[in-house]
């Protein structure tokens, strides 16, 4: 199963080495191209002003940024979310070179180029000559936009989820995904049955536990417990 980290951020301008900070930075986690429900969200105080024309972009001011974690103090948890997967980001190049700068200044590991995966140059080998940024391809696509009044790293992240997946072959990619996982359940399945234990395993609950647990279950699940169907529990206390 693959794991990947979609990212996107939001900063003050174009070029960390000229004075521009990372002001937003939005992660979630994808395996096998899927959203998992795992995420990774900050605001960072950039300690500067923020430029009139990127306000206009992300809606994020100086005033709402003033007080926020400075990058240093959210590095450790945004590396142990990473991990070593892969990062996918649309136009690459940019949100790389503000993760690295803000990762080095901190004295961390940069995230290295062969890491990364770059949604733009793969929609421009798809649609030669056509328009594609996010926003582009969702319309292209039929990504609803609605969530979306302004640029947020965390909304663009999940709306570049699904622009990596149709990318990637859309959902009937997804549905050959979910096909071979269930392939290889059966197989598996039937793999492991090796028979009953020559030697049981000793219970690891208490009689006292085990009531207790029987208990709750007659009176919250009732009949619909799988507990009671398979006659693990009684259905009578």
């Amino acid at each position: 199963m693959a794991r990947e980290i979609i990212l996107d951020t939001e900063t003050t301008g174009f070029d960390p080495k000229t004075g521009d900070r990372l002001v937003e930075i939005g992660c979630i986690e994808v395996v096998d191209f899927m959203p998992t429900g795992r995420s990774f969200h900050e605001y960072c105080d950039p300690l500067r002003d923020m430029p009139a024309e990127a306000e206009k972009v992300h809606g994020l001011s100086s005033a709402f940024l003033t007080g926020k974690p400075k990058f240093h103090e959210i590095a450790d948890r945004f590396i142990d979310f990473v991990g070593d997967s892969v990062v996918v980001a649309h136009n690459a190049a940019f949100d790389r070179q503000f993760v690295n700068f803000e990762l080095e200044k901190c004295g961390k590991t940069p995230i290295h180029e062969e890491r990364w995966i770059d949604t733009l140059a793969m929609a421009k080998k798809r649609f030669p000559g056509m328009y594609n940024s996010l926003d582009a391809l969702c319309k292209r696509f039929k990504i609803s936009l609605d969530s979306r009044e302004k640029h947020g790293a965390l909304i663009d992240a999940h709306l570049l989820a699904e622009v990596y997946l149709e990318l990637q072959g859309g959902k009937e990619r997804a549905l050959e995904l979910t096909h071979a996982v269930e392939v290889l359940a059966v197989s598996a399945a039937r793999q492991g049955s090796y028979g009953a234990r020559q030697r049981p395993l000793a219970p690891r609950s208490t009689d006292a536990e085990r009531e207790v647990h029987a208990a709750w279950v007659r009176k919250n699940l009732k009949d619909q417990a799988l507990w009671i169907k398979h006659g693990v529990v009684s259905a009578e206390g």
